[in-house]
């Protein structure tokens, strides 16, 4: 008797092991953001078009593709040419939602290499808040790593997803703040 319960207690305990083990990755989170020297309205003006990434330094050109619409939801499809050594390196977004009073837009990937950007299931939203008169950008995302199923490869793992969108963000981030200041 004390052995089947021993053997049904150790078969219960390697269920649990092997479920957890196969859940395969979570959603990894990011959040980046700076108070730039100058008005919410100058800094949305210049991130706010979701048809124009110039403000960030790994961008080449963007490219509406579609019907063409800008800020509209569900309509607007942008495609990133990204600046590189060799090739066409690109990322495919869509827009969620946008809400021009508060200087805000969510977006989707659609389609990139995992050589390009390690990641799957990307979304973002982008927004300049009034802090005191100051702009303050906001730029946070949710993601899973590039490797859907357990044991990726270090090139598509948790940390190199992450350090891969901290990197982008991080990059844009520097390019507002040399481009309207740091408040203080």
């Amino acid at each position: 008797m004390m052995t089947r319960i021993f053997a049904a207690a150790l078969a219960g305990a390697l269920l649990v092991v092997n479920a957890a083990q196969a859940h395969g990755p979570v959603r990894l989170r990011t959040e980046h953001s700076v108070v730039l020297n100058a008005t919410p309205a100058e800094v949305w003006e210049a991130i706010g078009k979701f048809d124009d990434m110039s403000w960030h330094p790994a961008v080449a050109s963007t490219e509406i593709t579609g019907d063409g619409s800008v800020d509209v939801p569900e309509v607007s499809t942008r495609v990133l040419h990204l600046k590189a050594d060799s090739g066409d390196p690109t990322i495919t977004e869509k827009l969620i939602a946008h809400d021009a009073e508060k200087h805000s837009y969510k977006y989707m990937i659609e389609a990139v290499d995992v050589a390009v950007l390690p990641v799957t299931n990307y979304s973002s939203t982008l927004q300049v808040k009034d802090k005191d008169g100051k702009a303050e950008v906001v730029w946070k995302a949710g993601f899973y790593r590039g490797y859907p199923n357990n044991d990726p490869p270090p090139d598509l793992n948790d940390e190199t997803a992450e350090a891969a969108v901290n990197a982008i963000y991080q990059a844009g981030m520097d390019a507002l703040t040399e481009r309207f200041g740091k408040a203080e």
